[in-house]
């Protein structure tokens, strides 16, 4: 084994500055591109089949935020047992929470592909389909699933590579990926005229590229070395591991359970408004994307870091982890302020990328973008402060503030605001949320600071 000691390693011997723009900076892109994936779908077959095809990637989203919630599981949860394994100098354990999570995810990822194509259908009514979306959400999510395999190893062996010390490796991955279904997505839709099936293939041949120079990349690890014992999962470090995992697993379910009640409402609450069901479904699902591209920059910055959060807490370096903590925050604050203006001051331009359509599709779509991201500065405390939690080794305190924004508050929001308000209560709930919950981490954080850092 190579043995390394606290001293040797950068993550404890380095600038926090230039170790954040070393590992936070690709995490970024990574997340960006990431979030790519779908909003380049979106794009295209906004342009090139109209939003019904939009509403109908909508529908499919908590379908591939499944997936994405069990690779995070896994992929955050092994990089946060390496990190933390590391600073305490024990490369075995490390590899061995590793070899369990490469495992894990070959299982997970087959089992989901399956479900869903038994499922589809159902899925889909649950989801939020409408008549008129539900030809194209069948044809789009039942090509989909069939890369999800190849998908759980994007998500899950992102994280684990960063938290090799390698988060360029992790964004070449993604940008792999991305470049392809970027390439491929107007051959595929105008040229071949394949419609959201184009879309869908465009995706899959990416995510398997991706996942190609992942596993390659992950059979060369720098800090443990990884040998075929340890594929075989140990009870004690699986439940580690998934503990570790579970507030990035909560975030992403959230969604599904979220996107499942807001689809429905805006639908029967569209329904008896001037705007008709699919026109809110289809403009708040591209409020969503480009929020995820807000998101993706929030959840890169945390996440990049989390190895350095975790190396210096488990080698009781506290004033590095301190220093991390602040510089994260407020790096997200201040980008999130920029965002906030460029979506209340640009909302037509950046929806008119998604293609042209009613003057009263436009008007919604407006509408939504401004009210929905109303609040979004805040969405970068909730963020920080839910990974920083998950990288010191408390999964409890992660996942209640996971939990916060989307399930204690958003949804009783949804519900309450569409009741009193109708349509557009549903977009006044993203804002209160935000808001709220943003609020609530950073009360959690200030009040656990002196016992997070107590020594033992």
């Amino acid at each position: 084994m190579h043995e390394e000691t606290q001293g040797e390693n950068p993550l404890g011997t380095q600038s926090v500055g230039s170790l954040m723009l070393k590992y936070a900076i690709p995490s970024v892109v990574a997340m960006l591109v990431n979030s790519l994936y779908n909003m380049v779908d979106q794009i295209f077959i906004g342009q090139g089949v109209g939003y019904l095809g939009n509403a109908a990637t909508n529908v499919i989203l908590p379908m591939t935020i499944i997936l994405l919630a069990a690779g995070l599981l896994i992929g955050d949860g092994a990089a946060a047992y390496m990190s933390l394994s590391l600073g305490a100098g024990h490369t075995e354990d490390a590899a061995r929470g590793v070899g369990s999570a490469v495992t894990l995810t070959a299982v997970c990822g087959l089992a989901l592909t399956v479900l869903f194509e038994l499922f589809m259908l159902p899925a889909c009514r649950l989801f939020g389909s409408t008549e008129a979306s539900l030809p194209y959400a069948l044809e789009y999510g039942r090509i989909i699933v069939l890369g999800f395999p190849f998908s759980m190893i994007d998500a899950a062996f992102g994280g684990i590579i960063r938290a090799d010390g390698r988060p360029k490796v992790s964004m070449a991955g993604l940008l792999i990926g991305c470049g392809t279904n970027l390439i491929l997505d107007p051959i595929f839709i105008f040229v071949f005229k394949w419609g959201v099936a184009g879309a869908a293939w465009a995706t899959i041949i990416g995510q398997i590229l991706n996942a190609v120079y992942f596993a390659v990349c992950a059979a060369h690890f720098k800090s443990i070395r990884l040998e075929r014992r340890h594929l075989r999962p140990s009870l004690p470090v699986v439940k580690r591991v998934l503990s570790l995992g579970a507030s990035s697993f909560i975030t992403q379910a959230a969604s599904v359970l979220v996107i499942a009640i807001m689809n429905n409402c805006l639908v029967k609450y569209g329904a008896v408004s001037k705007y008709g069901a699919d026109i809110p479904l289809a403009a708040l699902g591209i409020t969503m994307k480009v929020g995820q591209l807000l998101i993706g920059v929030a959840i890169g910055i945390a996440t990049g870091i989390q190895p350095i959060f975790g190396f210096n807490y488990g080698s009781r370096r506290y004033d590095r982890v301190k220093k991390t903590f602040f510089l994260a925050l407020t790096s997200c604050m201040l980008i999130l302020v920029a965002a906030f203006f460029i979506f209340q001051l640009f909302p037509e331009q950046i929806i008119s990328v998604f293609g042209q359509e009613s003057e009263l599709y436009m008007e919604f779509a407006v509408k939504c973008m401004r009210i929905y991201m109303l609040a979004c500065f805040m969405i970068g405390a909730g963020v920080v402060t839910g990974i920083f939690f998950q990288a010191i080794g408390r999964p409890v305190m992660a996942a209640v503030l996971s939990l916060s924004r989307q399930i204690i508050f958003l949804i009783p929001a949804i519900l309450i605001f569409a009741h009193f308000m109708g349509v557009e209560g549903i977009l006044w709930s993203g804002a209160f949320s935000d808001a709220v919950s943003g609020v609530m981490c950073l009360a959690a954080a200030a009040l656990s600071w002196k016992k997070i850092f107590a020594e033992a």
